[in-house]
């Protein structure tokens, strides 16, 4: 039985094939919890992650849970009917607890073998809601999951002339596909893989992201809508 009762089937028989992780937001684990499973707030997750590594199960991994809101990722612009969505208790203002990250290494672990997702189709909340959405921010370790072969990382070459369009493109064909400016598309970018970066695209995005579409081309292994 569902701890959350904010979820649904999952639209035309679809199946996971995307994770989408987000922070809280919120001054507590209990606060958030309580948030998680209130009717009238009409929002969940599959997951919540305490600091200390708490796992709490809120809905069950076949159903629909409410967690991603507008916005896509490749070819996929229903991403609540494609994924299951991770909360990890942060305020978005303190780093991720050790304990923390090896419970979501855990968990990602088994939803990946259980599903079959590919550790590119691992993504933040920032990924598919460029402009709208910032976690789980600049402080979450995705280096880290890189490692342990649950997320990638884009290994630095060498990098074309800086091009706003040839950044975009390349954005897209990575699964930055969600309808907005070259400035929110690149900022996404940069939350994940340099947050410490500013100023117009340079030549250090266009060889992250140029790597990352040669390894990752979105939607090479999902499934069709």
């Amino acid at each position: 039985m569902a701890l959350s009762p904010n979820h649904g089937p999952r639209r035309l028989g679809a199946r996971p094939d995307l994770v989408v992780i987000h922070f809280t937001a919120m001054q507590s684990h209990d606060e958030a919890l309580a948030r998680l499973c209130d009717a009238q707030a009409e929002v969940s997750a599959h997951w919540l992650i305490s600091g200390a590594g708490k796992i709490t199960a809120l809905v069950p991994e076949e159903l629909r849970a409410w967690h991603a809101g507008a916005g896509r990722w490749g070819g996929v612009d229903d991403v609540n009917s494609r994924s299951i969505g991770i909360e990890l208790y942060n305020r978005g203002d303190h780093p991720f607890a050790g304990p923390q990250m090896a419970a979501l290494e855990a968990l990602l672990a088994g939803i990946m073998e259980r599903w079959a997702i590919r550790p590119e189709r691992v993504i933040g909340h920032s990924d598919m809601a460029p402009g709208r959405k910032d976690d789980p921010g600049p402080r979450f370790d995705w280096k880290r999951l890189a490692r342990h072969g649950l997320s990638v990382w884009p290994e630095a070459g060498q990098g074309a002339a800086p091009s706003e369009q040839r950044f975009d493109d390349l954005a897209r064909a990575f699964g930055y596909t969600a309808d907005v400016t070259h400035a929110e598309r690149l900022a996404a970018f940069r939350l994940r893989f340099r947050p410490h970066a500013t100023g117009p695209v340079d030549s250090t995005d266009m060889a992250l992201i140029a790597d990352l579409v040669h390894r990752f081309p979105v939607d090479r292994h999902a499934p069709a809508a």
